[in-house]
């Protein structure tokens, strides 16, 4: 991958448009709803705070039966969700141990590939290469012309976005965003060996404590 080891890092300097939560959930639902081609996603935090999410909420709780079974009570809705719209192929970064939240999203990601979604997952150790400064940004390609990079703050809170729109930034991304997914495992049989027999996750006391008071505002679609 010699080609991209600078990719990830021309993206962070590249221009782009900054958006609030609100303006950028308004664009990206309307970039989702006009897309025609495969929409790519790059996951690479370990943890986020999704507090807008019923399932997230239980988990958290320490209600972990609850959770996944408002998981499953998301199937049908996401499988009209995906049935309408070009694939979405998302590329979920894991390090071992799984962070309570991390085997929680394990979860909704069997949910979401159950429905029509095509992730995969890889370990941290293949992307070391492209992070001698920082890890990985966090990265939705609507195509060769339209990237965002989603921001976040320390606590995984969501902030907003970075809309990008310089083909000659985003092609090559995209291009070692398509090559990791290519090395990457389908989500199902990686959740079946690895996540499903785990044990509840354990969310301290002190972990409940340090929630911020802010939202993802993505309900239960958060692609």
């Amino acid at each position: 991958m010699e080609f991209s080891l600078n990719v990830f890092e021309r993206v962070r300097d590249a221009e782009g448009r900054i958006l609030p939560v609100d303006a950028y959930q308004a664009e990206f639902a309307d970039d989702l709803e006009r897309a025609t081609a495969t929409v790519w996603k790059l996951e690479r935090a370990q943890d986020f705070y999704e507090p807008d999410v019923a399932s997230w909420r239980a988990m958290m709780a320490g209600q972990w039966e609850d959770s996944l079974a408002l998981l499953q009570e998301m199937g049908p809705t996401l499988t009209e969700f995906y049935r309408i719209r070009p694939d979405f192929c998302r590329v979920r970064i894991v390090e071992r141990p799984l962070t309570p939240y991390l085997q929680w999203e394990m979860h909704a990601l069997a949910v979401r590939a159950a429905a029509g979604e095509r992730p995969r997952v890889l370990a941290a150790a293949a992307v070391r290469e492209f992070e001698h400064i920082a890890p990985l940004p966090e990265l939705v390609v609507f195509g060769p012309s339209l990237l965002y990079e989603v921001l976040y703050d320390d606590s995984g809170g969501h902030v907003g976005g970075r809309r990008v729109t310089d083909p000659d930034v985003i092609v090559p991304c995209l291009d070692a965003m398509r090559e990791l997914y290519d090395r990457g495992e389908d989500l199902l049989p990686y959740f079946d060996r690895e996540v499903v027999p785990l044990p509840p996750p354990s969310v301290s006391r002190r972990m409940r404590e340090l929630l911020p008071d802010h939202s993802h505002h993505t309900g239960t679609f958060r692609p």
